[in-house]
């Protein structure tokens, strides 16, 4: 069972994380276009808000993994979910409000916008060599 745990937290944070992270990433780079393509960036606000609605699945699978390798209460794997959810935080209180904002009509930052999402995804690239590396971990990483 565990494995099959696993193989769904690892697909889900590959298949939701993913795009969500390049998604966020070329928003800004949309944005500062001489004409914004309000298609283009329409699309990818909904590729971040559809597939982080999906990325739920991600830290619920990666508990019950960690729950079932007895692992819950390792300092790796708590760092890794303090990170997870700041993570999550990064994306619904900056990342997806100011996509908003900009698909309303607000002048918004690229560069600031930019850095939102450059936060998010070094919080998950940090996240993830926990995960691979697991620091003090008796489970035989």
């Amino acid at each position: 069972m565990t494995k099959l745990l696993l193989s769904v937290h690892v697909l889900a944070a590959v298949i939701a994380i993913g795009p969500v992270a390049v998604a966020a990433s070329m928003f800004p780079a949309a944005l500062r276009a001489a004409t914004p393509d309000q298609t283009a960036l329409r699309l990818l606000h909904r590729i971040c808000r559809v597939y982080a609605g999906v990325g739920i699945v991600v830290p619920v699978f990666g508990l019950a993994t960690g729950s079932s390798l007895g692992v819950l209460g390792d300092a790796w794997l708590l760092v890794s979910i303090a990170l997870t959810a700041a993570a999550a935080g990064v994306l619904g209180l900056l990342v997806l409000p100011r996509q908003r904002d900009v698909l309303a009509g607000v002048r918004v930052e690229p560069s600031r916008l930019a850095a939102h999402a450059g936060v998010f995804n070094l919080l998950w690239a940090v996240v993830t060599v926990l995960m691979i590396v697991r620091p003090g971990s008796t489970t035989g990483a």
